[in-house]
């Protein structure tokens, strides 16, 4: 699921300069663009021409949109109309019959740069009076009488990887803050979005620790990664990430992205594609489920009216009931479908479990995922207890190698990690997250509690 550019509704437009007291309207979409192109550009220039300046002045107001340039900075609006650094708007004008009709025509398409996802930033001049790196306006007139088409005057002026995305949808804006403070125990693609620019930023200031994997699920190692860049950036370090930090963090993405610039770094396909569905339900299956089902079966160790689904990754009838349950014993829409307030409510349920555990606590000799992602360099008792489970294993499974158990996630605790993927039919990535874990502490239970295995086999998995 990728979060996508799309075409807004509305453009809150500022009437003056951003610190000015000017005050703000509200148009829609095409008709911003019909009063942009009527108040820069002639209506009797070439067709082409004009065609190259709108896809131009689209771009460039829906990547001030996309990256919410002015939000992001603490505005209550889109854009401005001063010439200088946006876009001439003059406020209840007439649009020229051509123009409006292009616009019409058009109005859902804009331009991208190579593989890049976000509306490029197609800065213009005039081409007379000032001259600019960007798209030359009487020049396109030129251009156009020579005979190119739009798309070849755009590349003229931008380069051979431009192209044209055409009929983008008409929906909700991207990145714009949603209301929720995210913080520990937060779960969902915001908490993704999150994970992947503090990640970009520390490229440019090595303070901020990054962030592995990223699974949108708001751990220890996203707590301080936010404290980091709160710190960095002189806001309160409390590790939350509400309206101020949001913006902030945008900002700055924006910034060492160049994302506002001709020289943009561009955004891939992969940066802005969410983990989580929408919806999670019956007959789905997959990583996701299997998270899903680990946390309702925790949950439900702890809360009677909850029932613990099987562990497959298969969003079966139990899984539907297990789930049905929870949302009834949480006051959540009972209907079976995993949404964003079903992910929030359960994740919450499962770090207050965490949180309310005595020092030292066992279940069936061993402890829940403690919520964040063990990898080379993590330190720590979950580390420790981790490194007594694999040893365990071990007597019974040889191939994994025996490690120290000293806390520490070295080297050889990642070969052993790996050693027990590989029998047990998981991708082999040197990082224990929940779902890994879990097959490690049922896997230790079995074992400990004098469950039948052979050599080679194990009950419920398949070694391939």
């Amino acid at each position: 699921m990728a979060v996508l550019p799309v075409i807004p509704e509305y453009v809150t437009v500022h009437l003056g300069p951003p610190d000015s007291s000017a005050p703000n309207v509200t148009v829609p979409f095409a008709d911003y663009i019909k009063n942009v192109a009527s108040s820069e550009i002639f209506p009797t220039w070439p067709e082409n021409a004009i065609r190259a300046n709108i896809y131009a002045q689209i771009s460039f107001v829906l990547n001030r949109i996309f990256t919410d340039y002015y939000g992001s900075r603490g505005y209550d609006f889109d854009i401005t109309n001063s010439i200088g650094i946006d876009q001439s708007f003059v406020n209840g004008r007439d649009y020229f019959d051509n123009i409006s009709r292009i616009v019409d025509e058009i109005f859902n398409d804009y331009v991208v740069q190579g593989d890049s996802v976000e509306p490029y930033f197609t800065a213009y001049c005039d081409g007379r009076e000032i001259r600019c790196e960007g798209l030359e306006q009487w020049g396109t007139v030129d251009l156009a009488n020579q005979g190119l088409s739009p798309l070849e005057i755009l590349r003229y002026y931008y380069g051979d990887d431009i192209n044209i995305v055409n009929n983008a949808p008409i929906g909700s804006r991207a990145y714009t803050w949603d209301g929720r403070t995210l913080g520990y125990g937060s779960i969902g693609n915001s908490v993704q979005q999150i994970q992947i620019r503090l990640n970009r930023i520390s490229k440019n200031f090595p303070a901020i620790p990054k962030i592995f994997p990223v699974n949108g699920i708001f751990d220890r190692s996203t707590e301080d990664a936010v404290r980091a860049y709160q710190s960095a950036f002189n806001l309160v370090a409390d590790g939350l990430v509400g309206k101020q930090t949001w913006y902030s963090i945008q900002k700055t993405y924006s910034a060492v992205k160049r994302l506002n610039d001709l020289a943009s770094e561009g955004l891939s396909r992969e940066e802005v594609t969410g983990i989580f569905q929408s919806t999670l339900s019956e007959g789905d299956s997959g990583s996701e489920v299997f998270e899903l089902q680990y946390l309702l079966a925790l949950v439900g160790e702890y809360n009677n009216e909850v029932q613990a689904p099987s562990i497959d990754g298969i969003f079966g009838v139990g899984t539907r009931r297990a789930l049905e349950s929870f949302e009834r014993a949480y006051g959540l829409t009972v209907n079976g479908t995993v949404e964003l307030s079903d992910w929030d409510r359960l994740y919450r349920e499962y770090v207050g479990i965490l949180s309310s555990l005595p020092e030292g606590y066992s279940n069936s000799t061993t402890v829940p995922y403690g919520g964040r992602v063990l990898r080379l360099g993590v330190n720590g008792e979950d580390v420790r207890l981790l490194q007594e489970y694999l040893n365990y294993i071990s007597n019974t499974y040889t191939q994994i190698p025996k490690v120290e158990a000293d806390g520490i996630f070295g080297v050889a605790t990642e070969a052993a990690v790996v050693a027990f993927k590989n029998i047990f039919g998981l991708e082999p990535t040197p990082i224990v997250s929940a779902s890994t874990w879990d097959l490690i502490t049922s896997t230790y239970r079995d074992l400990y509690d004098g469950a039948s295995t052979n050599s080679g086999q194990f009950p419920g998995v398949s070694l391939g």
